[in-house]
């Protein structure tokens, strides 16, 4: 690899179907394709079309709670970390989260430990007739489908936001991508590293040319937060005008915005984690987490259960 230039691998690695990026820095992606593409888009493009709805439902939420979002109903197709921290918000904030993953498709276990608490986890392959009719019971009673495959994923099966519209008008739909639905690279795989390698942030957090990084996946966890409101907003659209709203982000458009802050050298001292930490059940033992951010009448948000098993649920709403 060090005899080869940078661009050229991350074109081969593609067209093996690998995902990479090449260093740049942030003025080269600016002037690249994917960067022009990116910068048309809103942080959050929301779609509140004037589609008429068809569903009687639509001005209704179902058995208001305590929370924001108690009684809905999130489906959650998301992995790894930016669609998982969101959902987990939405299941702070009272929704009650199914996360559907395929049988052949492990999650790393500290993925696992992180993204799943609070939620129920099912398995279902939705390439499979039997499963895809299962998945498709589900819609109908659902208020919510979060999804964070590659984009064309899921298009491949009928399950994108469009076609979800056009058959449950009902649903709130928010979609992520590493790169965006635009550009030359709409349909690439992609990840929070990555992206801070293509946009700049790796030679802007490196030494003496050479990349780093940002302190933490700072890119995937504003992002998550960012679908969590989404998501809450796409449902006051709903409940307004009776139309449900679509929404799409791309961890791309979220690094855009953290490079557009002003920089803050001020130095941080240590912060003692303890009075932010919380103890949840689950099947490696008794896990210590930190607790959902907010507060509702002067208490803090708790996780309303803790971290399932992959599968351990039957894929139904209680």
């Amino acid at each position: 690899m060090a005899t080869r230039d940078a661009q050229e691998l991350e074109t081969a690695i593609i067209g093996e179907g690998g995902a990479v990026s090449a260093v740049r820095s942030h003025g080269q992606w600016l002037a690249h394709p994917q960067g022009k593409a990116v910068a048309e888009l809103g942080l959050m493009d929301f779609d509140a079309s004037a589609d008429e709805p068809n569903d009687t439902r639509l001005d209704q939420l179902r058995s208001p709670g305590p929370l924001p979002c108690s009684g809905l109903r999130v489906l959650d197709l998301t992995r790894v970390i930016a669609g998982p921290v969101a959902t987990r918000m939405l299941a702070a904030l009272g929704a009650q989260v199914l996360r559907i993953d395929p049988p052949a498709m492990p999650e790393l276990e500290l993925s696992v430990l992180d993204g799943m608490v609070g939620k129920r986890s099912a398995t279902l392959d939705l390439r499979a007739a039997v499963d895809r009719e299962t998945f498709e019971r589900l819609l109908p009673d659902a208020d919510v489908v979060v999804q964070g495959y590659r984009p064309g994923a899921l298009a491949a099966l009928g399950l994108d936001a469009r076609a979800l519209k056009q058959r449950h008008p009902h649903l709130v739909t928010v979609t992520l991508s590493a790169w965006g639905e635009t550009g030359p690279w709409a349909e690439r795989r992609g990840f929070d590293s990555l992206v801070q390698a293509a946009c700049g942030i790796a030679l802007a957090c490196g030494t003496g040319g050479e990349p780093g990084a940002l302190p933490v996946q700072a890119l995937d966890h504003a992002t998550g937060y960012l679908i969590a409101a989404a998501v809450q907003r796409g449902l006051t659209q709903r409940v307004r005008t009776g139309n449900a709203a679509h929404t799409q982000l791309a961890l791309t458009r979220t690094a855009a915005w953290v490079i557009d802050q002003s920089a803050d050298d001020t130095p941080v001292g240590e912060i003692d984690a303890e009075p932010y930490l919380v103890e949840v059940p689950s099947l490696a033992g008794p896990l210590r987490c930190l607790a959902p951010p907010g507060m509702l009448d002067g208490k803090p948000l708790a996780w309303p259960s803790g971290v399932p098993a992959v599968g351990s649920d039957v894929p139904h709403w209680h």
